[in-house]
């Protein structure tokens, strides 16, 4: 069976609960009765796991995405980092206030090549979730996420951004220190780099937490992520005083990776495993791993300026206007 730490399941995949609780429950006769073979049986009942997993995913509605990408099994930054990369030498502090945790970076190695790699990082039970504050990055994550661009643009390395946030931190304290113009000068600075950038949004792509580590030469989605200005709670809240139409929100948001694709904010979809990349996280790390190797294949060979300039004309292009 693939790779499934504690077994939570979301409301949608009560009917995969249900199967695995067969599984156990054969399991424990098997022990009581070593004399009879329920092997067969087992084997039976995860193939019908498999398919019930391929039913799910072609069904799934904007808001069922939106739960998958926050699933809290779901891998993180450093999860796809140990998967895919050799090598990983964590950097640390934006050299002005402090080491912002939500926000990780560092050179590793992907299949040899040295690549300069960026991402926000969840926890994985709660007191990580509190060290990293959710994923939510303060102005100094993104100081420091700039100084690991421009470290990577002295050295001539790529840089790979993953994204995984509900928002940039909204406290007061993260206003007072430039929280918008931290968010400003990255994605400024972004367009300029010279060396090649690519960004990938492995959960929940929020608004301006998104965008201050999301400008590149090309943009890649994982198939169950979201990317939009706001979350479609708080889109409830505005609209209707209330969460109780986030589904209509998520709707209406056209936050997939499929909407993405097509208003061509984003250039590709990376495939996860069927029911989610919780499902395996090998997997869903090496399919990550040949998008982003072949993405750079395709760019690294353009020159600096030309890839600048492709850069700029490419976000200038995004959305849909008229003028009066």
């Amino acid at each position: 069976m693939p790779h499934y730490p504690n077994k939570q399941f979301l409301d949608f995949e009560q009917p995969i609960k249900e199967l695995y609780e067969q599984i156990e429950q054969t399991k424990k006769l098997a022990e009581k009765n070593p004399k009879i073979n329920y092997q067969s049986t087992v084997d039976q009942l995860e193939l019908t796991i498999a398919d019930k997993r391929k039913e799910i995913t072609c069904k799934l509605t904007p808001w069922q995405r939106v739960q998958l990408s926050r699933h809290p099994d779901r891998p993180y930054t450093l999860k796809y980092l140990e998967k895919m990369t050799t090598n990983f030498v964590e950097l640390h502090g934006d050299r002005n206030v402090k080491d912002d945790k939500a926000m990780i970076g560092g050179f590793a190695q992907l299949d040899g090549e040295t690549i300069m790699f960026i991402g926000q990082q969840k926890g994985t039970n709660t007191k990580l979730r509190q060290l990293r504050n959710f994923g939510m990055a303060n102005p100094e994550g993104y100081r420091k996420a700039l100084r690991l661009m421009k470290l990577a643009e002295k050295f001539n390395k790529p840089v790979v951004t993953l994204i995984d946030t509900p928002g940039a931190f909204p406290g007061q304290e993260a206003e007072e220190r430039g929280q918008g113009e931290a968010i400003a000068r990255n994605i400024y600075e972004m367009i300029r780099l010279k060396v090649p950038v690519i960004c990938v949004i492995i959960g929940e792509g929020a608004s301006g937490g998104a965008l201050g580590i999301g400008v590149g030469d090309r943009v890649l989605m994982m198939e169950n992520t979201w990317y939009t200005v706001i979350s479609p709670e708080n889109c409830s809240a505005i609209l209707w005083r209330s969460w109780e139409k986030k589904e209509v929100a998520a709707e209406q948001l056209k936050l997939t990776a499929i909407d993405m694709k097509g208003f061509g904010l984003v250039d590709e979809i990376v495939p996860e495993p069927f029911g989610g990349a919780h499902w395996d996280y090998d997997e869903a790390a090496q399919t990550l791993k040949h998008a982003i190797l072949r993405n750079l294949h395709e760019i690294k060979d353009i020159p600096p300026q030309e890839r600048v300039n492709e850069r700029i004309t490419k976000f200038g292009k995004m959305g849909f206007w008229n003028e009066v």
